[in-house]
């Protein structure tokens, strides 16, 4: 069962936090997260080439033109995987072990709050995408990006 992100403002940041709970333990969300031929089925412009370490880089390609790398800025397995995506923006997946299983909290940290609304029902279906994963399901991508941006948009009361 997924659950929505919730949109947040500190010294003139943005953030959008999502969290799921999984059955399974850290270790093995964990090792979904970090290997590259799953992230590149549910992280946007993942290319797969990943130098999993603190300090490593990712490398994304947007499929128009732009390649770019991020850059690993937190490392802690199996509880914390951050990293820098391209320039200011930041992704900080951190996991705590809950019950049998644990609770991964996913922020994306940015500049511009005019992506909120999309960017949050972007990343909400990605991460629907990562609990099939991490479940062992084929990933099937449900057609609900304008239903979940409508609902972001009343969420955060603003206008996309």
């Amino acid at each position: 069962m997924s659950e929505n992100g919730t949109f947040h403002e500190s010294n003139g940041r943005y953030s959008l936090r999502f969290e799921r709970s999984f059955s399974q333990k850290a270790e093995e969300v964990f090792a979904v997260l970090t290997n590259p031929d799953s992230f590149t089925q549910w992280y946007p412009f993942a290319t797969g080439e990943m130098d999993v370490r603190l300090g490593g880089e990712i490398a994304f390609d947007d499929g128009e033109g732009t390649a770019y790398k991020g850059s690993i800025t937190e490392f802690e397995e199996p509880f914390l995987f951050a990293f820098h995506e391209g320039g200011a923006d930041l992704i900080r997946i951190s996991l705590q072990e809950e019950n049998n299983g644990c609770r991964m909290t996913f922020v994306h940290t940015f500049e511009d709050p005019s992506w909120a609304v999309p960017t949050a029902a972007g990343w909400h279906r990605c991460l629907d995408a990562f609990g099939q994963i991490v479940n062992g399901e084929q990933v099937k991508w449900e057609e609900n990006a304008a239903e979940l941006r409508e609902m972001y948009s009343e969420a955060f009361k603003m206008d996309r």
